[in-house]
């Protein structure tokens, strides 16, 4: 039997998530349940700086928003918590003096500008810059002598000498690195702070987390921490690396370059299963076609499928898949959705009702202001297409529909007919002009019931407005 999975999604409250991050968290959800195991949510807020408390609370509202719910984080601890790294430090001292009790880690003093200084010769040299390991062997009166100074040590891990570093990468495939390219790295700052990919190693190995996927920009964090964790005496995970995904420019999305953010997004109006159905297919291949419930996702979820290539964002792509998840909206789902459009007296299921007519011709709740005009306002200026089939109609067309309309009231069946014997007009030549006339537009919801939800008044009047104009 093949041993139960864990995967974990572990954001920086840095910043809202972009769809990049949402991408990685739905496929490492997604493999999760394809493999009956567990999800795992981790707030690496360790940048005092830069974090914060609401960008913890936005994030987790937006997994939630789409529906990507955790086994085990922040408010379901499972024992292997806590699930946010600034409650671990504890934790970390301890390893912290394990490596160094055990020779696997050493003080190091060196100042900024004697390592720019390190760098810059390496440069010069033509060699790549990597720490030339001046703390490494100081003895104990070198080492009181520095901290006489005032120099306060950082840590870092003694890297082995010559010696290949392999992993199989589950999207990029075999990957080997010589450990002696990789210098002596820091594994926590001189102020005490462990650095990030130690925590993040750490951390995986404790929560027992079997599988990882992550951006491609932290392939070169890989061998660094395969190192440490074998260093621990500490399980590996499997690590794959996704392409990172790319706005319209072309460059990777990220929060401090202002790419779109999930929480933009959902203010907007796109619905969470838009979004999802978009991310599953941006950089996986093998989904089928046709619309998905999350529920039914995991199934045709496979890593192996994930390929190589950068992905772009677009967002014509997903409007697309916005228009799929409106459609599917039954009334009252549809009514919530456009709750903030609708006006506030209608009772419950005048606003199923409209909504329900609506939805096929609205992307995003905005859309609809123009809509509820036509229901119940004044209408915008005539298209250029609609003037025109107004005055070919001709304002007999119009007395005629006046006078059927007051016979039949809001049954366009019936006033169809009354039209066809009166004027002699059918098919688009009759319901074409009636359409522009109360609507403004050619397109649109079906006629029948526009006329039924418009107000018997403004019928009537949009009506002898359409004479009127054909008159001139």
């Amino acid at each position: 039997m093949e041993p139960a999975v864990v995967t974990r999604f572990a954001p920086s409250p840095t910043g809202a998530l972009h769809p990049g991050n949402a991408r990685t968290a739905l496929f490492s959800f997604l493999l999760a349940r394809a493999r009956g195991g567990r999800f795992l949510l981790r707030i690496e807020d360790t940048d005092r700086e830069r974090g914060s408390e609401q960008h913890v609370a936005t994030q987790l509202a937006e997994l939630e928003w789409l529906g990507i719910g955790w086994d085990a984080g922040p408010g379901r601890d499972d024992g292997r918590g806590p699930y946010r790294q600034s409650e671990r430090g504890a934790l970390y001292a301890r390893l912290f003096a394990q490596l160094e009790r055990e020779g696997q880690a050493y003080p190091c003093y060196c100042t900024p500008a004697e390592l720019e200084v390190a760098r810059r010769t390496q440069l010069a040299a033509g060699q790549p810059p990597r720490y030339p390991g001046i703390c490494r062997a100081l003895d104990a009166a070198a080492r009181a002598a520095r901290e006489r100074e005032g120099r306060t040590p950082a840590l870092r891990f003694a890297v082995p000498g010559a010696e290949t570093l392999r992993f199989d990468d589950r999207v990029r495939g075999p990957q080997a690195i010589e450990a002696a390219t990789l210098g002596d790295f820091l594994v926590r700052r001189a102020d005490g702070g462990a650095v990030f990919f130690f925590c993040n190693a750490v951390d995986d190995a404790l929560m027992g987390v079997t599988d990882v996927l992550r951006g491609d920009d932290h392939l070169a964090n890989t061998p660094r921490q395969l190192l440490l964790l074998r260093a621990l005496g500490l399980p590996t995970p499997r690590y794959g690396h996704l392409p990172l995904l790319l706005d319209a420019s072309g460059a990777p999305q990220s929060k401090r370059r202002g790419s779109v953010t999930l929480s933009q997004l959902r203010e907007r109006g796109y619905l969470p299963a838009a979004l999802a159905n978009y991310l599953l297919r941006l950089g996986h291949h093998g989904a089928p076609d046709g619309w998905l419930d999350l529920a039914e996702m995991p199934r045709h979820f496979d890593a192996g499928r994930l390929g190589r290539a950068p992905a772009h964002f677009d967002a014509a792509q997903l409007d697309h898949w916005q228009r799929e998840a409106v459609l599917r909206l039954d009334g009252a789902a549809a009514a919530r959705w456009l709750a903030a459009e609708l006006p506030a007296d209608w009772d419950g299921e005048r606003r199923a009702s409209v909504a329900a007519l609506l939805k096929g011709n609205v992307l995003l709740p905005g859309d609809a202001r123009d809509w509820l005009a036509v229901l119940g306002g004044a209408l915008p200026p005539l298209a250029p297409d609609a003037a025109q089939a107004i005055s070919e109609a001709g304002p007999a067309f119009f007395d005629a529909a006046l006078a059927g309309y007051a016979e039949t009231g809001g049954d366009l069946a019936a006033l169809a007919d009354v039209l066809k014997r009166s004027t002699g007009r059918k098919g688009k030549a009759l319901y074409m002009p009636l359409r522009c006339a109360l609507t403004g537009r050619h397109d649109g919801p079906e006629l029948a019931a526009l006329l039924a939800a418009i107000p018997q008044s403004l019928v009537r009047d949009r009506l002898a407005g359409a004479a009127r104009l054909g008159r001139g």
